[in-house]
């Protein structure tokens, strides 16, 4: 006998949220198909590029840093470009404060995940859990069974704080749900689909199961990073999609919907594979662009100052503000020294000197300036 399954009540927990993984019929056809091969060329290309670069690090950093930014954006947590590196120049992190410290906070639960994931088990709930505790700076985990967490549609129209999705509720019922998702994500024998199939049907139970009292969307677009690097499509995280969603955000909520309501799975993967395929391009463009303007700066000081290692001038492009402190390294071991080279550099018109305070911190501008495009 058929088991009858409840009609979806947006009022009511999704308790009957489907386990992974959908029907074939329902995400493997043609259309999605084509698109998923086009965003793997994409994301090859993205992969080989990095590969070519002299130091990686430099530019992991960076592009972090334009990711925290731009995903807590998505959270309507807005900080401006000069805030946030000014924050960032600041070597006591306990003293950044507001939106600075939630960016800094999303790149530290990033980084986080990084580590853990490279322990054999893969992803985890307990790996979902730490990301979560770095990006609130919380202690507890998995939602429970009180916490009356329902979705709200944003803005102030008529429909503003209308409930539009009531997530599952219950711990036992959410732990249910993570470890059939967890399996789904590490099992590619059992689950033998592309990986950026994955990605996009994972990316949607994650957000529709929303584990955690907040950050779920922190979170989940952390976990696709994550994802690409564990399936080996990229080796350090270079790719991520918050921009693109910034830009589409009305189509992403939209299609996260039409899955949940209408069973809908065409459009939201073809909206994911999307977004990776045109941020693949886009990154490809930034890292010509940063690894141009590194080269063209590298050999300015190599002429003018050639004393001045390579280290430091990797270290004015990791972001935009540097403090002498910064510099210090085994190479580095004076805070005169560093001084010295920061200056030198700014009269070379490459750093721009400012007052943080009671300190001199010095502004990369034509970084700054390239950050500011991206």
């Amino acid at each position: 006998m058929a088991v009858k399954i409840k009609p979806y009540d947006r009022h009511e927990p999704y308790n009957h949220l489907p386990l992974l993984p959908p029907p074939d019929n329902k995400i493997l056809t043609v259309e999605i198909l084509q698109a998923v091969n086009k965003a793997n060329k994409a994301l090859a290309e993205l992969k080989g590029l990095a590969h070519q670069l002299p130091n990686q690090g430099m530019l992991i950093n960076t592009l972090a840093l334009r990711e925290a930014k731009a995903s807590t954006e998505i959270e309507n947590i807005f900080t401006t470009d000069d805030e946030l590196y000014k924050a960032l120049s600041i070597d006591n992190e306990q003293s950044l404060q507001g939106s600075a410290k939630e960016v800094l906070r999303y790149r530290e639960a990033l980084w986080k995940g990084y580590k853990l994931l490279k322990k054999p088990e893969g992803f985890t709930i307990k790996l979902m859990v730490e990301v979560y505790r770095k990006v609130q700076q919380a202690t507890d985990g998995i939602r429970p069974s009180q916490a009356n967490t329902v979705i709200k549609k944003r803005g102030s129209g008529d429909l503003g704080g209308t409930i539009i999705y009531t997530p599952p509720r219950g711990e036992k019922v959410i732990e249910q749900k993570l470890t059939n998702l967890v399996a789904y994500m590490n099992d590619d024998k059992k689950y033998d689909y592309d990986p950026l199939l994955k990605l996009a049907i994972a990316h949607y139970q994650f957000e529709a199961i929303h584990p955690f009292r907040d950050g779920n969307g922190r979170c989940g677009r952390i976990l696709n990073t994550l994802f690409m690097i564990q399936k080996k499509l990229l080796d350090v995280p270079i790719l991520y999609l918050s921009a693109y969603i910034i830009n589409n955000k009305d189509d992403y909520y939209a299609y996260l919907n039409a899955v949940t309501t209408r069973k809908n799975w065409t459009d939201w993967i073809l909206y994911m594979i999307k977004a990776i395929e045109d941020t693949s391009h886009y990154t490809i463009k930034s890292i010509r662009d940063i690894t141009q303007l590194f080269e063209q700066t590298e050999k300015l000081i190599a002429k003018k100052h050639p004393h001045i290692p390579k280290e430091a001038i990797e270290a004015i492009f990791e972001q935009p503000y540097c403090s002498p402190k910064r510099l210090i390294s085994q190479r580095i071991r004076s805070l005169n020294t560093a001084k010295k080279y920061l200056q030198q550099m700014e009269a070379l018109g490459i750093m721009v000197p400012r007052k943080l305070g009671k300190e001199t911190v010095y502004l990369n501008i034509d970084l700054f300036n390239l950050l500011a495009e991206m």
